[in-house]
């Protein structure tokens, strides 16, 4: 990329760049656009002010700088407190789109929405799914909802980080899939855990266990991708908070309760990852809910030791 067509690029304001954000706004600077970004975490930024992006001191000062900015942040409260607050993005005098790449709910993003329109700004919520190496990768799914005459400017930066789905113009409608899809994936991890314990326990190797598994009819992306890598091997590393995932499926459940739409199977993976984070803190890794079942089952998912008893 010649400094020409860098120049040429629309600046691009982000605001977070933990682990997501920051593979994403670094795949920003690779296309060329020239990044103004925020952030408290002096190491965060680190590496992207090497590559060459500008750090802002608050949300008002990043939305001053771009007219088109993203936020991946970790709680709808953060999200809120970023767009609304006395420094946040509402006060930019130059932005005209904000795009929510965080998982903040279908509540956080009406009130978003509601904000920034009084400021003739358009917000988009647009979660993403694919984790860390999915926006390293660019191959992240990415779930939008907003007003569909804007979508066309925002499409082609969005499809730098991946595989862009518009959902709707509702408000919250990329939230409420994204909730949904987060469920399915952390009640995989249970309903895996489960399974593989009652087969270790009886005696089965867990690596022939998740062969047949993974040829057969029970298949998911926990037998498939997350057990094989990050529980067998004992490391725990899938790259996602038992926190996170735990304020993931608490939304989903506020947001059916809602809707009246009943969870009894939603309200079980809660109770498991509620215990998981009890026991080994809101920084563990999501796949520490099969160290939780392995407690209570009374055996390892190893192929190393087996079953304890």
């Amino acid at each position: 990329m010649t400094k020409e067509e860098s120049g040429s690029r629309e600046p691009i304001g982000f605001i977070g760049v933990g682990r997501m954000g920051g593979a994403m706004a670094a795949r920003l600077l690779d296309a060329g656009y020239p990044v103004t970004l925020c952030d408290s975490d002096d190491a965060a930024v680190r590496s992207l002010l090497t590559a060459g992006a500008k750090r802002a001191n608050s949300p008002a000062a990043v939305a001053s700088a771009a007219r088109i900015v993203l936020a991946s942040l970790p709680t709808p409260q953060i999200v809120l407190d970023v767009v609304t607050g006395a420094n946040g993005v509402r006060n930019g005098t130059a932005i005209r789109t904000f795009i929510d790449l965080s998982t903040s709910g279908a509540a956080a993003a009406v009130a978003i929405d509601r904000v920034l329109r009084e400021r003739g700004v358009n917000a988009f919520d647009a979660p993403v799914s694919g984790g860390v190496a999915g926006a390293r990768a660019g191959t992240l799914a990415i779930m939008v909802s907003g007003p569909r005459h804007a979508f066309a400017q925002v499409e082609p930066i969005l499809r730098l980080l991946g595989r862009v789905f518009f959902v709707g113009e509702k408000p919250g409608l990329g939230q409420t899939l994204k909730l949904a899809n987060n469920l399915m994936s952390q009640a995989a991890i249970a309903i895996t855990a489960e399974a593989m314990a009652m087969g270790v326990k009886a005696g089965i190797d867990p690596q022939v266990m998740l062969d047949v598994l993974n040829a057969s009819s029970g298949r998911n992306t926990a037998s498939a991708e997350k057990f094989p890598k990050h529980v067998l091997t004992r490391c725990f590393d899938f790259g996602f908070s038992t926190g996170l995932a735990l304020k993931d499926v608490r939304l989903c459940l506020d947001e059916a309760a809602a809707l009246g739409v009943p969870m009894m199977l939603g309200h079980a993976v809660r109770e498991v990852l509620s215990d998981t984070q009890d026991k080994y803190g809101p920084d563990s890794d999501c796949t520490c809910v099969a160290r939780t079942v392995e407690e209570r089952a009374g055996c390892e998912i190893t192929a190393n030791r087996g079953n304890k008893s």
